[in-house]
């Protein structure tokens, strides 16, 4: 059992210190779901994002499930099963914000992160605990059409209703590549 925020994790024995600020986490979700860029430049921004020292790393495969685990809150896991996209950080964040913050009892956009010192911030694993906990509000309203939707299961009328009127902030934007938008483009505009 982990008591501790962890500032750095261990690979190979190795101490490395890493960005464990929240905004930090956010953007490193940007980066997985670039449609723009190649697993392997993705998987080096991840790392010089994430770790302050990342000419040091030697060894990338271990630094990338460090990394995740961190993410994880700590759990490693196991089996890795392709699950319905409920949740797009990006998209959401400005329904997540307002409920962590009522969580944890101030305003998490106003803790000042220096991500060259790596001091000050919302750590990643305070923001993770007050985001489980956020109960019911309307990011959870959404997330719970969504999962219905996902599921194939039937809306309640209130829930048919809301969807109607906010459609545009339930359903998950799909991010294509510039290429995609352009081929779009053409046969849309046929």
């Amino acid at each position: 059992m982990n008591y501790e925020l962890p500032k750095s994790v261990e690979i190979n024995g190795e101490t490395f210190e890493i960005r464990y600020d929240y905004r930090v986490i956010l953007y490193l979700f940007e980066i997985m779901n670039d449609p723009e860029i190649d697993d392997q430049e993705r998987a080096l921004s991840v790392l010089s994002n994430f770790y302050v020292n990342f000419d040091s790393l030697t060894d990338y495969e271990k630094a990338i499930q460090e990394c995740f685990w961190f993410i994880n809150g700590g759990k490693r896991e196991e089996s890795v099963k392709k699950k319905e996209k409920l949740v797009s950080w990006e998209q959401d964040f400005q329904y997540i914000v307002a409920p962590v913050n009522r969580v944890l009892g101030y305003e998490i956009r106003s803790k000042e992160y220096d991500v060259e010192t790596n001091t000050g911030g919302v750590h990643w694993w305070t923001f993770l605990s007050a985001y489980m906990e956020i109960g019911d509000c309307l990011f959870a309203q959404i997330v719970g059409i969504r999962s219905k939707k996902a599921k194939g299961k039937k809306l309640d009328k209130s829930e048919q209703e809301f969807y109607r009127k906010n459609r545009e902030i339930v359903d998950i934007k799909v991010q294509y590549t510039q290429e995609e938008e352009v081929l779009l483009k053409m046969w849309t505009e046929k």
